[in-house]
């Protein structure tokens, strides 16, 4: 007989992953318990869900179509166990996160022991990447992401806007001194920091009198990532634009010295996102909720510099 419930969640696994294996992965099963469980859904409804290649699985005109009617039946279904079982149960499971190396570091790895200690039963899984990524694909529950977000088929929740800084290295700032006006900026080096969207540098941003301008400074290095980027302006490079909560330590050391105070870079959006059509399970939940909470703090690392 049919397990009917888990075929159909092993279902959209595989037409979200592509992959007979990966989603059988995901939800504890072998290759060949999936293959058969597949097979006997096609049987029971007369129809051929799937198209098999030896590179991947795609869903055919009828299988897309059931997966539709699919997603929404089992995203009811969640929501209907969650209404009735999330009052008593007291979340757990593995929580796989992703975002900058640079925003674990300095701001989520410092605060994370506090999280643990209020929900012990949750396993946190933590990629570092600053490229885009199929949470689906990769069987991510959600990412911590800056700056602006254009055409994402995912649902954001803004954490915060991040208070940012231009500074350089107090030994780069002693062989060329302190730019002190925007027009000063053209003796000096930047720190070129690629984007992950474009591959190009992204310019120094100034927002004066209510305007943003923009400078782009010759570079002697490129970097794609942010550890990357502050390395790099502590190691004498030039100037970089970051989030004040990565270096506020080292501002406060004296390593990096904030330039331009008066014409601060703008508000960087900080988002937390997660697939949409699907009900969020108890542990997610409960980690963006206490994310929301952390940013929101008045000494939380959303604060801006002194």
């Amino acid at each position: 007989m049919i397990d009917h419930l888990r075929a159909l969640r092993l279902f959209t696994r595989i037409v979200e992953l592509g992959s007979f294996s990966r989603a059988a992965e995901q939800l504890g099963l072998n290759r060949a318990a999936a293959t058969h469980s597949i097979q006997q859904l096609e049987r029971h409804l007369g129809v051929r869900l799937l198209a098999r290649t030896t590179r991947q699985v795609t869903p055919t005109v009828e299988g897309a179509a059931y997966y539709e009617r699919c997603v929404a039946i089992l995203a009811d279904l969640d929501e209907a166990d969650a209404q009735f079982t999330q009052a008593a149960r007291v979340p757990e499971g593995r929580i796989r996160l992703d975002l900058s190396a640079a925003m674990f570091r300095n701001v989520l790895a410092p605060a994370l022991p506090e999280f643990s200690a209020r929900y012990p039963q949750i396993r946190l899984e933590v990629s570092v990447t600053d490229r885009p990524i199929d949470l689906v694909r990769e069987g991510v529950d959600c990412v911590l992401r800056a700056g602006d977000l254009r055409d994402v088929p995912l649902v954001a929740r803004r954490l915060a806007h991040l208070p940012q800084v231009t500074c350089a290295s107090a030994e780069y700032l002693a062989r060329h001194g302190n730019p002190y006006t925007l027009d000063a900026l053209a003796q000096h080096h930047a720190v070129d920091y690629l984007s992950a969207a474009t591959g190009r540098p992204v310019p120094l941003e100034f927002v004066v009198d209510g305007k943003l301008l923009t400078r782009k400074l010759p570079a002697r290095i490129a970097v794609n990532n942010g550890d990357s980027y502050i390395s790099a302006c502590v190691a004498g490079f030039g100037l970089i634009q970051t989030p004040y909560a990565f270096v506020a330590p080292l501002l406060a050391q004296g390593v990096l010295c904030e330039l331009l105070p008066a014409q601060r870079p703008p508000l960087l959006p900080l988002s937390v996102l997660y697939p949409p059509n699907r009900q969020l399970p108890a542990r997610v939940r409960v980690f963006i909720d206490w994310l929301l909470a952390l940013f929101a703090r008045p000494d939380g690392p959303g604060r801006s510099p002194p």
